[in-house]
């Protein structure tokens, strides 16, 4: 449960400000490119609300949330200023902000054992215990909330993978290099394989790479199309 005062309360509130300026940074018109810390600025907060023993599923889903809103902001500045090459600065920063937080869930949880409440350990990392081990949701899980989960992690993953396939439409995209792209997205097909359906996870990953190898199929050329017409 929760423990919150006065204190922790206005503590909360100013970091999620800190958040909110470097997520709307361009507003401030520096021309500086520090609005993607947004990414990382956002683990201050959920990790201080995990500390103060609010629902660690909970903490989650309010991450996603404010990745969700990075990613909405930047692609839409990629698109607005038609230039693809920012996606990489986009997914770098994502990419860091999983690692720092995979990382603070390995010292946290060990130093300050109240931490590790609803939580299982995956080695040296502590992330929610979603499931019993028949693969039912455990007691403490909130179904309106693991749903609200299920759905905002399904949208962070897909404004990452959306983007990629629009600026790989019509690009020359040899067959081997289809294998590092699906084999980039496999960790999170587990990921949501895991979360919606953890009984069938190796399979739903399976399925949903093949789906992207088909999608890169279709959208992709080879770039010996026009060798052939020329024959």
């Amino acid at each position: 449960m929760a423990v919150f005062d006065i204190n922790s309360m206005i503590l909360v509130g100013v970091l999620f400000v800190i958040f909110g300026v470097f997520l709307f940074f361009d507003l401030f018109k520096r021309n500086e490119k520090y609005g993607y810390l947004a990414y990382i600025i956002a683990l201050v907060p959920i990790n201080f609300l995990w500390f103060l023993q609010f629902d660690v599923l909970g903490v989650y889903l309010i991450l996603f949330i404010l990745w969700n809103l990075c990613l909405i902001r930047d692609l839409f500045g990629v698109a607005r200023e038609k230039d693809p090459k920012q996606i990489n600065d986009i997914l770098l920063y994502l990419v860091l902000g999983v690692i720092i937080q995979i990382i603070i869930t390995a010292i946290l949880p060990v130093s300050i054992v109240s931490m590790q409440t609803n939580t299982i350990p995956y080695g040296f990392f502590y992330f929610p215990d979603i499931y019993t081990g028949s693969f039912a949701i455990e007691p403490w899980v909130n179904s309106t909330l693991l749903l609200g989960f299920r759905i905002i992690a399904s949208m962070l993953i897909g404004l990452v993978i959306v983007p990629m396939l629009v600026d790989l439409r019509d690009e020359e995209v040899p067959l081997p290099v289809f294998i590092v792209i699906i084999g980039l997205f496999i960790l999170p097909f587990l990921y949501l394989s895991y979360i919606w359906l953890p009984e069938a996870m190796v399979v739903l990953t399976i399925l949903m790479s093949v789906i992207l190898f088909v999608v890169l199929m279709i959208i992709t050329k080879s770039g010996k199309e026009v060798q052939k017409k020329k024959k």
